[in-house]
């Protein structure tokens, strides 16, 4: 293959921006939402749009940003959308930064265990306070598309 011909390559050519990528920003995931009726939770898992999120880097963005995961993603526009695109490029960030989350058997590629996972402010943390806010339920658990997703239904709109 060709250097920089990968997007050309048929299992790569239908995939959505890397969103560490400079093109990824607000104005496209707001162009790349328009008109889906789908949550936002589901509609960002979907490789096509964005590649590379996955369920607990999803969850830990819309907390961020304030986005509700049941949340339309068409409805993600204008601010929503800056926000939700800095939310996540942040959250990547500092999973990198953090070497990855570490859970059942994934470690770096030298072996160690990521430690991004004692960050998360809702995956996996059902029942628990939400950080920074008094809510009384604390973080909730839904599943959605057959993927647990955890919020703060007071905090995320």
């Amino acid at each position: 293959m060709e250097r920089g011909g990968e997007a050309r390559h048929p299992l790569l050519a239908g995939l959505g921006p890397e969103p560490l990528d400079s093109g990824f920003d607000g104005a496209y995931l707001e162009r790349a939402l328009t008109g889906k009726m789908t949550p936002i939770k589901s509609a960002l898992l979907d490789q096509r749009i964005v590649a590379g999120l996955g369920n607990i880097y999803v969850c830990e963005a819309l907390y961020r940003a304030g986005l509700s995961p049941r949340r339309l993603a068409g409805t993600v526009v204008g601010v929503r959308a800056a926000r939700l695109a800095q939310a996540i490029r942040e959250v990547l960030g500092e999973a990198i930064e953090a070497g990855g989350s570490s859970l059942r058997d994934y470690v770096q590629a030298n072996g160690e265990l990521g430690y991004f996972q004692h960050r998360w402010a809702v995956y996996g943390r059902e029942g628990e306070p939400c950080p920074g806010c008094t809510c009384a339920e604390g973080v909730r658990r839904i599943v959605q598309s057959g993927r647990s997703t955890f919020f703060c239904a007071k905090k995320q709109r």
